[in-house]
């Protein structure tokens, strides 16, 4: 019976052992990791605004709450020798076939769709995913695209917005943060 107890707590204090070495391990890793993957995150984010606006030498960030939204959005003001040359409004929608999409969306000073680019996104790859723009051009359409006078909807929904085949829902939600964007810019205009 002795050998049986000796046993049971060596396995024991055994386990105990290899679950606070690994939890160590694994609390380091993320630390050591943490600050590699928020500046890789920052410059994705940079290099997006470059894509979405035209050329500039100043940049200021603002923080605003759309309409029909849970998170803030953030809107970038960019401007060139002081004129307002874009905006670039980092957006998201939760309606996307995998869950959330966030994209960045430049304007220009009139409302004006620039370009746009998906940041971050779980779609279904070969469908969903065509909203990357390395994966297919749709996203192309959408590039002088005046949400003023064309409804940013697919046409499926009576908008003009061409969906990609087999893969409305994305389509549709990739139009819902563009729109979230487009209304956040159209409330606060190119006010700071």
């Amino acid at each position: 019976m002795a050998k049986k107890e000796s046993s049971f707590i060596n396995m024991v204090l055994t386990l105990l052992v290899i679950t606070v070495v690994s939890a160590f391990a694994l609390g380091s890793v993320y630390n050591i990791t943490l600050e590699p993957i928020a500046q890789s995150k920052q410059k994705a984010k940079q290099d997006a605004i470059a894509l979405v606006v035209p050329a500039f030498d100043k940049l200021e960030t603002k923080k605003v709450m759309p309409e029909n939204g849970v998170d803030s959005l953030e809107m970038n003001y960019a401007y060139k020798a002081g004129e307002l040359v874009g905006i670039a409004v980092e957006t998201y929608t939760d309606n996307g076939f995998g869950g959330r999409i966030r994209a960045m969306v430049g304007f220009d000073p009139n409302g004006v769709i620039i370009d746009v680019v998906h940041l971050e996104h779980k779609e279904t790859p070969g469908l969903g995913d065509k909203i990357d723009k390395s994966k297919n051009p749709w996203s192309n359409q959408f590039r002088g695209f005046d949400p003023a006078s064309k409804q940013l909807k697919v046409k499926k929904d009576g908008g003009d917005v061409d969906a990609i085949t087999a893969a409305t829902i994305s389509s549709r939600a990739y139009c819902d943060a563009i729109e979230r964007a487009y209304q956040s810019v159209k409330k606060e205009g190119g006010n700071q």
